[in-house]
């Protein structure tokens, strides 16, 4: 069998994540040889995390972001079983479950193994005659709850391989809601958030009321590439090179940030808020637009005319919802493709500006910034990055910025010791790694 490294290798990934990424492989058969026998028969999979580059609450209002994966995620070696039976087992923690390939399987939620549960109840209503179970071992480089999408990344972990030992993508029913992966990266979206897709009705989902940016990202991505993309159906408008010698710091700042419980019901009040904006919409024009997007992009003025039918008379937060529109809007409209057209031009320099006026919407309109990422984010363009941002739900979660690849290692290793000296509570999760723009999820 070729070495672990020579397949990583193929994947894209720059040759350190590589290095580390087939000494998570290494562990993961391993495992799976001391707990299933003999690897011969087993598939593998890389299913990375994500970078949010912008695009901060818009995609499940159908608005842009830019994105790329992250050169960490999930490690999988999956074989197929003769029986209905679905087991996952945690190489690094031996946490494991095991269901039956059922669309009755009851739910936990709040726990890790509500994903795999999510999607073993959604693909046997899906596709019924799905019913060939799995044995698979998985590691990630991914903490969970960290900004990063470990939570899409499982979900895509565990579907990818029930999908194909059920020949998934041979059914009449794939073909007819699944054309390409773009609406492969909006029906998994659908299947997290519980939502409807196309002909495929809804489910329950994991809880969080998002949309499809992170299915997209871990799906779509191209090594060396920032992808944009708008939303409600998943479409590609540009693809731009990250400029030569550039790179990204990734800073976890070692808050949680599950969307869970409080969380969650915050993350869930932005997605109401857009809500309430295309309701709005669609109730004083008599248009069916499909996202808020669509409505902005409808004719010209479309914004302001929103924007002026949010009255304090009718609408007791008003100020918020004018506040989130207009954050909508100028992360859609302005910034995105501002920083999109000076990157692809190599302006480097000129990114910074328009980067921090999404930071600062974060902070100011969506309210989900918390004092570590700010924090990170200010200190980031201090130091010396070219542009820096929260990225992800917010309430916790990482930072990204970007840096000169020759001074990566030093901007780190100051970027660490400055916020640990701020804030020494986060040292124990807390984590400071370099990423370039990475591959999406693949079959080794």
């Amino acid at each position: 069998m070729t070495s672990w490294a020579a397949r990583v290798a193929a994947t894209g990934l720059s040759a350190d994540a590589a290095e580390i990424a087939a000494g998570h492989f290494s562990d993961v058969a391993a495992r799976n040889e001391a707990l299933f026998g003999s690897s011969a028969t087993a598939r593998a999979w890389w299913i990375p995390g994500r970078i949010e580059v912008l695009g901060k609450h818009t995609d499940y209002g159908g608005g842009r972001s830019v994105l790329c994966a992250v050169e960490r995620g999930f490690h999988v070696l999956a074989a197929r079983r003769d029986d209905d039976l679905v087991r996952i087992v945690d190489a690094s923690t031996g946490a494991s479950v095991s269901m039956p390939f059922r669309a009755d399987v009851d739910p936990k939620p709040g726990h890790w193994t509500d994903y795999p549960i999510t999607v073993v109840r959604r693909l046997a209503r899906d596709f019924p005659g799905a019913r060939t179970g799995m044995n698979m071992v998985i590691r990630s480089s991914l903490p969970s709850a960290s900004g990063l999408s470990s939570s899409s990344a499982l979900v895509i972990a565990c579907f990818l391989p029930l999908a194909a030992f059920n020949l998934l993508a041979a059914t009449a029913t794939w073909s007819a809601a699944i054309p390409d992966n773009d609406a492969l990266a909006g029906y998994l979206g659908a299947l997290e958030n519980g939502r409807a897709f196309g002909s495929l009705g809804a489910d329950r989902g994991v809880g969080t009321q998002g949309g499809s940016e992170d299915q997209t990202a871990i799906l779509r991505a191209i090594p060396g590439r920032l992808l944009q993309y708008h939303f409600i159906p998943v479409t590609h408008e540009a693809t731009v090179a990250l400029p030569g010698g550039w790179r990204f710091a990734v800073a976890m700042s070692g808050v949680h940030a599950a969307k869970g419980a409080g969380v969650q019901a915050r993350y869930n009040a932005l997605a109401a808020e857009v809500a309430t904006l295309l309701a709005t919409w669609r109730d004083r024009t008599g248009r069916a637009d499909e996202s808020l997007f669509a409505a902005m992009q409808s004719a010209p003025g479309a914004g302001d005319m929103l924007a002026s039918m949010i009255t304090r008379s009718e609408f007791p937060d008003a100020d918020t919802l004018q506040a989130r529109l207009a954050q909508f809007r100028a992360e859609t409209e302005q910034i995105i493709p501002a920083v999109m057209e000076r990157l692809a031009a190599g302006d480097v320099a000129h990114v910074g500006e328009p980067v921090g006026q999404s930071q600062r919407l974060a902070e100011s309109a969506l309210r989900n910034q918390i004092p570590e990422t700010s924090y990170l984010a200010q200190r980031a363009t201090e130091l010396g990055a070219a542009a820096a941002s929260a990225f992800g739900a917010g309430f916790g979660g990482s930072v990204w910025a970007l840096v000169r690849n020759d001074q990566m290692a030093g901007f780190l290793s100051r970027w660490r010791a400055d916020y640990l000296s701020r804030f020494p509570e986060r040292g124990s999760r807390a984590d400071f790694f370099p990423s370039s723009p990475g591959p999406a999820a693949t079959e080794l």
